[in-house]
C-alpha cells in the first residue's frame, strides 16, 4: 500500500509541475497522462488540499524549468526533461534514467507500435519500466543488430526485454546493422523474414534512443575496420554523433544520403516522421552530439541533466 501510495503522490507531484511550471493546460495534460479532464482538475486540487504544493512543488525528481525554456527557445524543442544536478554524478545519471523511464510509460501507454534503438543507455531505461499489462502493443528493431552478441544491450535482446515488461509481443531484424553490398540490402528487405518487421516500423509512433558517437563505431572491431565502407565519402573529422545507425554533423545535417546510405533498416525519411522520437543522454561527452541532433531537429524529446544542458550551450557558442 505504501508503494501505491508513493506512486499516486509521484502522479500528483508531476501533473501539479507541468501545470504550474510548465504551464500545460487541462486538455494537454489530460492527452498526457491518459486521464478524463475532471481526473486532472481533481488531481491538482489534491496537490494543494494535500500540501503537495504551497509557493513550490515537493517532487522526487526536480527539474530546471527555467533551462527548460531556454532550450525551448533556442531549439525549438518542447518536450526538454532537465534534472536538477546533485552533489554526485552517478546519481545524477540514475535520475536521468528513472525520469525517462516515468516519461516514457506515459508516452508508451499511448502507443501502438515503439521503436527500440539499442545500447546500454535503452538498455537501463528499459530496467526501470514498471510491469504493466498492453497486449495491443508491440516493440520493434526498426534497424539491424549491433553485432555485440555477448552483451546484454544486444538489439535483439532489447525489444524482448521491453516486451515482457508490457505482456505484449515484439519483433526483431536479425540481421548486421551495416550491409555495404547495396543489391543484397535490397534484396533482403524483400525476404519473408523481414516484412512484418518492416510494416511494423512503418508505423511507429514512438521511439527511444541513446545517442553514439563515433567512439561507438569503434568499440565494434568489424565497424572500426570497415568504417570507410561503412560511411562512403564521409568526413569522419565532421561526425558529431551518430543517431540510428547514421553519422551527422554538428548542424545536425546526416551525412548520408539514401544513395550511400548503408544501415538495413527503416530509411531516414520513415524514421523521422515518428511523431516522438525521445533520446536519453547521461554523459556530457556526448553534449556535441546532442547539439547537432537539437539543431538539425533529429529528436522531438529529450532527457538530460543541468551539467550536460550547460555544456550543451557551451558548445552551441563555439559551434
Amino acid at each position: 500500500m505504501q508503494n501505491d501510495n508513493y506512486k499516486y503522490q509521484e502522479q500528483l507531484a508531476a501533473i501539479a509541475q507541468d501545470f504550474y511550471l510548465s504551464r500545460l493546460t487541462i486538455s494537454e495534460l489530460s492527452t498526457k497522462y491518459s486521464l478524463s479532464r475532471y481526473l486532472i482538475k481533481k488531481s491538482l486540487d489534491e496537490a494543494i488540499s494535500s500540501g503537495l504544493v504551497t509557493v513550490s512543488i515537493n517532487s522526487p525528481l526536480s527539474r530546471n524549468f527555467a533551462l527548460e525554456m531556454q532550450f525551448q527557445k533556442k531549439f525549438g524543442l518542447k518536450n526538454i526533461y532537465i534534472i536538477k544536478d546533485s552533489s554526485n554524478p552517478e546519481e545524477d545519471q540514475k535520475k536521468i534514467i528513472e525520469y525517462a523511464a516515468e516519461q516514457l510509460q506515459l508516452l508508451i501507454k499511448k502507443s501502438k507500435v515503439v521503436g527500440l534503438a539499442w545500447g546500454g543507455t535503452v538498455y537501463n531505461v528499459i530496467d526501470h519500466f514498471k510491469n504493466q499489462i498492453q497486449a495491443d502493443l508491440i516493440f520493434t528493431q526498426f534497424m539491424g543488430e549491433n553485432m555485440k552478441y555477448h552483451s546484454q544491450a544486444g538489439s535483439m535482446r532489447m525489444v524482448e526485454k521491453a516486451a515482457n515488461k508490457f505482456s505484449t509481443g515484439f519483433t526483431t531484424l536479425a540481421a548486421p546493422l551495416y550491409i555495404i553490398n547495396k543489391r543484397l540490402k535490397n534484396e533482403l528487405r524483400h525476404e519473408p523474414a523481414f516484412k512484418q518487421t518492416f510494416i511494423y516500423a512503418s508505423r511507429m509512433d514512438l521511439i527511444f534512443t541513446g545517442l553514439g558517437t563515433l567512439a561507438s563505431i569503434d568499440s565494434i572491431a568489424c565497424w572500426k575496420q570497415n568504417k570507410k565502407a561503412i560511411f562512403p565519402g564521409v568526413d569522419q573529422e565532421k561526425i558529431a554523433g551518430i543517431l540510428y545507425g547514421r553519422p551527422y554533423d554538428i548542424q545536425g545535417n546526416f551525412l548520408v544520403s539514401n544513395e550511400t546510405d548503408t544501415v538495413f533498416g527503416a530509411d531516414i525519411d520513415t524514421i523521422l516522421a515518428v511523431p516522438h522520437r525521445l533520446a536519453i543522454v547521461k554523459s556530457k561527452f556526448k553534449a556535441k552530439a546532442a547539439l547537432g541532433a537539437l539543431r538539425g531537429h533529429l529528436i522531438t524529446d529529450l532527457v538530460i541533466d543541468e551539467a550536460i544542458a550547460n555544456r550543451i550551450l557551451l558548445e552551441a557558442s563555439i559551434s
